[in-house]
């Protein structure tokens, strides 16, 4: 019975520790990229929208962390119309990583 309850209890750990993993995502995106890609990620003239976009979508996640962190300018911009570059937002790869999920699932529906 005891073994039974530990199991129960590392299971509900995991579990909240996995949903505090996408909020934090979340919390991180709002504060740092929603200014720009707007709040749902629909985009806006700063920049490009996220939802629906292919980069995002099906993207490699080491390509999507590259540009989050080392942003993009001059030639390797990849919007035109838009006027803004994307600037370097350092910061630890698991943040990044919790971006990515992020607006790979959340804000693709």
């Amino acid at each position: 019975m005891k073994k039974f309850f530990s199991i129960g209890i590392i299971s509900a750990a995991l579990l909240l520790a996995g949903t505090a993993f996408a909020a934090d995502g979340a919390k991180i995106y709002n504060t740092k990229c929603s200014i720009c890609h707007g709040p749902k990620g629909a985009g806006s003239p700063m920049g490009p929208a996220f939802k629906g976009n292919e980069f995002i979508t099906n993207g490699k996640v080491a390509d999507i962390k590259k540009t989050i962190i080392e942003g993009r300018t001059g030639k390797d911009k990849k919007y035109p119309k838009i006027t803004m570059d994307m600037p370097k937002n350092p910061m630890p790869d698991d943040e990044a990583d919790a971006i990515i999920k992020f607006i790979q699932t959340d804000l693709q529906k």
